[in-house]
């Protein structure tokens, strides 16, 4: 780190420490020469500019409450704070960086590419986040530096789920192939997880890191996919008007690479450049929080009015499961955005509300699910539904204790914080035992 960029840290340590009025003016002199003191011990012990300048910050004396709090803010920022290509030099670990990244979006596309050329029927469909997420994983792991103990064990489920989803005997096109390829990459996702804490998988702090991650990357994949599609719409138009028919170069080239790229870019660009989208996610679960807060008690009103449980379909109990997936992303976000030093506000409690609507609408649709079984009989769909209905009630109820609790001040946001993280190895679980266990239990059909 560079004297001009040492000089901007300890200015924003000064005027956050003035703000908030920790000591006198004439005092702020003296300690910043103690601070400067500490960066230079800890530079000498090997510590890296930001490190050094973060543990003498937390090492403060007179005024220890207010330097951590400011030095939890300052490490939360400094994942962020990097720049598109980094400013080492300009040959230097920046491009090398973008290299790598490019050379494994390409790889991906080719991935692609081979699967949908040499899989027949439906396996090119099952194997698609077999295709692309050991790219992104390797991305991860080499960003990370891990190990090779690590590396062999992210190559493990990965392993495990090719030869499950390609020797299971899947009737083509059956539900039981419909939902291991939907549920293989919900855990593969996991393992990407893994390799992007660098193997710290046990770090509650490297988790939720992860969870701001998946959110701002699919913020990153929307855009890069509705950019694209504008563009290969014009092209396709742009063509189509010289009497040139491009659609096959579109559909057998630019779609694989693109969609297969656009994911490893996607990771690249969150962690390239985290503050652009930082500010638009917690506005996003702030508007739609609301939004299906009301969506769902007019669900509940309407299941109200539903004489017979039987009358709830099949269909209405997915789109109910998705709603209930949708209600855990806005939970999931909203914790990992929020400031866990402030004291609980109005949003604590709309949150609260959310929780407690959406148990009330997944205890109906259980209901239903246990009804339909009962009077129809069990199918794959319908034990999966009703597991996945299992699995969300047992967070919807412990995430809605822990929020009361801190809305009326006796839990800690800690406390919710640490049991959505805690909670995350166990979709990876059902994922897996899903994808293992239902198709030989319902013969593969």
């Amino acid at each position: 780190m560079g004297v001009m960029e040492l000089q901007v840290l300890i200015d924003q340590w000064r005027g956050y420490v003035q703000r908030h009025r920790a000591i006198s003016v004439a005092d702020v002199d003296e300690m910043e020469d103690h601070l400067r003191e500490r960066i230079s011990t800890l530079e000498a012990a090997g510590l890296s500019g930001d490190e050094a300048f973060l543990v003498a910050v937390k090492r403060m004396g007179s005024m220890d409450a207010i330097s951590r709090e400011f030095a939890r803010e300052h490490s939360e920022r400094l994942w962020k704070q990097l720049v598109l290509v980094p400013e080492e030099s300009e040959t230097g670990p920046g491009n090398r960086e973008l290299m790598v990244v490019l050379a494994l979006a390409v790889m991906a596309g080719l991935a692609v590419k081979a699967g949908f050329t040499w899989l027949d029927g439906s396996a090119p469909g099952r194997n698609i986040s077999l295709l692309v997420f050991p790219f992104l994983a390797g991305y991860f792991a080499w960003k990370r530096q891990v190990s090779g103990r690590v590396a062999a064990i992210l190559a493990v489920p990965f392993a495990l789920t090719a030869l499950v989803l390609n020797l299971y005997p899947f009737e083509l096109e059956g539900a039981t192939e419909i939902i291991a390829a939907i549920h293989a990459p919900i855990l593969l996702w996991l393992v990407v997880g893994l390799a992007y804490t660098g193997g710290d998988w046990r770090s509650g702090r490297r988790r939720m890191d992860f969870i701001r991650f998946t959110g701002e990357w699919f913020v990153y994949l929307t855009l890069l996919a509705l950019g694209g599609g504008v563009l290969i719409g014009l092209t396709v138009g742009a063509f189509e008007m010289l009497d040139l028919d491009i659609e096959p170069v579109i559909e057998y080239w630019v779609l694989p690479f693109g969609a297969a790229g656009a994911v490893i870019v996607a990771a690249w660009l969150v962690e390239a450049k985290q503050n652009v989208v930082e500010n638009i996610a917690p506005v996003l679960t702030r508007v739609f929080t609301p939004l299906t807060i009301v969506m769902l008690l007019a669900l509940l009103a309407g299941l109200a009015s539903t004489r017979s449980l039987t009358t709830i379909d099949r269909e209405m109990l997915i789109l109910m499961d998705l709603v209930l997936v949708l209600v855990l992303g806005l939970i999931l976000y909203t914790i990992s955005a929020r400031d866990p030093l402030t004291p609980p506000g109005f949003f604590d409690r709309l949150q609260v509300l959310l929780v407690v609507t959406a148990l009330a609408v997944d205890v109906i649709m259980l209901a239903a699910m246990l009804n339909r079984i009962a009077e129809f009989g069990s199918t794959p769909n319908k034990v999966v539904a009703l597991g996945l209905n299992v699995v969300l009630l047992v967070n919807l109820v412990w995430s809605g204790y822990l929020g009361v609790g801190f809305v009326r001040g006796t839990k800690t946001f800690a406390a919710l914080e640490r049991w959505q993280t805690d909670y995350l190895p166990v979709y990876g679980v059902w994922a897996a035992a899903v994808i293992v266990a239902i198709p030989p239990l319902f013969d593969f059909i």
